[in-house]
């Protein structure tokens, strides 16, 4: 059962962009700009994503290196508001808000109410709606805005580092020198030999807007490596969205 919420979890939260099969890949091209870091992080915000609710589907491909499996999704989410993502039949079902975290699987009959202190144990991070939520749409982890950080140009992409980082963990972000959204953000623990690593190998453009096209997540600890990778299917923005969720009776309370 730990293993099988570990793979929810961790596949749930991580991997929920949106895309469109008709839409046109952004390629990055020119040279890079000589931009101060205060610019780059202005051009990052002024180029995020403006939406009211997101519906889509994607496939997903998982492996820990013990296990592999794929599978389609459907996706809806309402701005600053709610993250539903459910798989096919409603096997498994998850319903995020600023404040609950739920969701029930009829795989085994069991269901877990609670907060963002589930995910953010298997993230290695402290995380809530918020960073979900730009985690999704291809912005950065966490505001920008709120610290000081030195930049240079690297590959083709402006690199931020946080002239101050937390103590229990480092950060790196990787904004495309293009159209300014998230090419890499990564996430190092180094007591504990943990690194996760988001990418974003591709961008493309959908009704005037940039979005993530392909994602790549890669979990490293010790002796042991994640890998999920996403493709992004069919999208539709600003459509009036349900988010039906009911737990089924009978079913028995996971206890974390």
């Amino acid at each position: 059962m730990k293993n099988r919420i570990h793979i929810f979890i961790t596949s749930m939260v991580l991997l929920f962009l949106v895309g469109c099969k008709s839409a046109q890949t952004v390629v990055s091209s020119g040279e890079v700009a000589n931009l101060s870091t205060k610019n780059i992080i202005k051009n990052h915000y002024r180029n995020a994503l403006n939406f009211k609710t997101i519906r889509g589907k994607l496939k997903v491909n998982f492996d820990d290196g013990n296990m592999k499996d794929n599978f389609t999704l459907s996706l809806r989410m309402e701005k600053d508001k709610a993250i539903w993502i459910s798989a096919k039949l409603s096997f498994v079902k998850i319903y995020m808000t600023p404040t609950e975290v739920k969701f029930y699987s009829k795989l085994d009959n069991t269901y877990f109410v609670g907060d963002f202190k589930l995910i953010s144990r298997f993230i290695g991070t402290e995380l809530d709606f918020e960073k979900v939520q730009n985690l999704l749409i291809g912005d950065a982890l966490f505001n920008l805005k709120n610290e000081k950080f030195d930049s240079e140009v690297i590959d083709n992409t402006y690199a931020l580092i946080p002239k101050k980082d937390f103590e229990l963990f480092k950060r790196l972000f990787f904004l495309d020198a293009f159209h300014f959204k998230v090419k890499k953000q990564q996430l190092a623990q180094t007591a504990e030999q943990r690194l996760l690593t988001i990418a974003y190998p591709t961008y493309q453009e959908i009704t005037g807007q940039i979005f993530p096209k392909n994602v790549e997540i890669t979990a490293k600890e010790i002796n042991k490596t994640t890998t999920i990778q996403v493709e992004y299917r069919k999208v539709t923005f600003n459509e009036k969205v349900r988010f039906p969720f009911k737990i089924p009776n009978g079913y028995t309370e996971i206890k974390i």
